[in-house]
């Protein structure tokens, strides 16, 4: 999984002095722009020894598709060596990075799950 600097932690709201009727000083909060935070795909990689119908369980069950949707990936995964399962912060998609990992070592496949950052 790659990994970036964190982040700069907000500043705290700057505001503005102002004087009101009476000569009193009023402070005025500036509203902050916010960026959303970055979002991460999980990705799950080809190998020749898990299963095909595990892979498909497993997208069921972590990343909740339907039947043919995860039939789908499967099969993208397949041809093509790698393949989306979700698009997550960063958080959720380690999350489900762990998830998967522990659900195929359990099975006893070895299955190989990453995410990485969506470039925009």
């Amino acid at each position: 999984m790659a990994t970036n600097p964190p982040p700069k932690p907000p500043s705290v709201p700057r505001t503005t002095p102002k004087r009101d009727e009476g000569g009193t000083t009023v402070l005025e909060r500036l509203t902050q722009k916010v960026q959303p935070p970055q979002m991460h795909q999980v990705l799950m990689l080809n190998d020749d020894f898990t299963p095909m119908e595990f892979v498909v369980m497993v997208i069921q069950e972590f990343f909740s598709k339907d039947l043919e949707t995860a039939t789908q990936i499967m099969l993208k995964i397949h041809l093509d060596g790698k393949g989306v399962c979700g698009v997550y912060s960063r958080d959720v998609a380690a999350t489900k990075v762990d998830q998967v990992l522990d659900a195929s070592r359990r099975a006893g496949h070895p299955l190989q799950c990453v995410s990485e950052p969506v470039d925009l």
